[in-house]
């Protein structure tokens, strides 16, 4: 496995400062923003596009630096209510999609986007429960009249330019567990799966080896993003919270940087189930940590990661 960054904590340099950046933090590989909320700073995804050339020094700038890009990420929602929205973010995934298969690159990361709860609504609408019973009916309505429909276009869509749809499994997402994602990727195909964020199950109390394990083959790509569960505020007002992020002595739960929610126990345990199910590819760091700076947080992150992650192949059983 690779231990990389995902550039979005770069936003204030240029691409090629990233990355230089990115080399000095100690990293072997990058992840790169093309649109949606991550933005694309450090991609010019037109000239890209437009030009094999523009390809070629794009990924030589990369590669000359020893690092290896592992993913473009889109996040965005191509179920929103609104027409110019879902469009637009139709758009910038299908781009994402053309422009992973001319860069080799074979993962686009994103979410499954959520609709609304039921036709002539608005804004998207998260359900968490099955009561009362409009929410049944405003879940078949999300699932069955909007996301299979779509993601079902959009799956051969993606297998066609050999590239693999990978969700993040994110709360106001529809796909937001194993359950779901399993569902959406057996109602449309293999080319969609999940990039595995394990910090936004451990808030829901989901033990994310177990996870690793029931996704198996869907993982796609992995971000490396803690979080830590404030067991005083769950215990009077649980996990579910809508409180601003910078609000962090009344939250249920924060990100943190990787060590600063789970030891290098629970890491290891992590990342052996990844090995277990077949998982050989990057560890893509996500710092979003707002108790440190980007460089301490990311040095902290790629320290823990240094000591849990498993570089070289397993050697012949001779015991056995």
């Amino acid at each position: 496995m690779r231990i990389g960054v995902f550039t979005a904590l770069y936003q204030q340099f240029d691409f090629e400062e990233a990355l230089d950046k990115a080399v000095a933090a100690g990293v072997s590989a990058v992840e790169i923003g093309v649109g949606g909320y991550p933005g694309s700073q450090h991609c010019r995804v037109d000239d890209l596009l437009a030009g094999a050339g523009e390809r070629r020094a794009f990924l030589d700038a990369i590669q000359s630096r020893g690092l290896l890009l592992s993913a473009l990420s889109v996040h965005n929602n191509p179920l929103h209510p609104d027409a110019a929205v879902a469009r637009q973010a139709d758009e910038d995934l299908r781009r994402a999609i053309r422009l992973a298969q001319g860069l080799g690159v074979p993962v686009v990361n994103g979410f499954s986007g959520l609709p609304a709860g039921a036709p002539g609504d608005t804004i998207p609408n998260w359900v968490t429960c099955p009561w009362p019973p409009e929410f049944l009916q405003m879940l078949d309505y999300q699932w069955n009249e909007v996301a299979v429909p779509y993601w079902r276009e959009l799956e051969p869509y993606a297998a066609e330019h050999g590239v693999k749809i990978a969700f993040e499994m994110h709360p106001g997402m529809l796909v937001y567990n194993v359950e779901t994602m399993l569902r959406l990727r057996a109602a449309t195909g293999p080319a969609l799966g999940c990039n595995f964020d394990p910090s936004h199950l451990w808030w829901n109390g989901v033990d994310a080896a177990a996870a690793v394990r029931a996704l198996g083959e869907a993982i796609f790509h992995v971000h490396g993003k803690d979080c830590y569960v404030d067991p005083i505020n769950v215990r009077v007002n649980g996990c579910n919270d809508h409180k601003p992020y910078d609000h962090i002595l009344e939250r249920a739960w924060t990100f943190r940087t990787i060590g600063y929610g789970h030891d290098a126990a629970v890491w290891k345990e992590l990342l052996s189930a990844l090995r277990l199910v077949g998982y050989d590819y990057v560890i893509s760091i996500e710092h979003e940590d707002a108790l440190m700076s980007n460089d301490e947080g990311l040095a902290k992150a790629i320290a823990l990661l240094k000591e849990v992650v498993m570089v070289e192949q397993p050697g012949e059983m001779f015991w056995a």
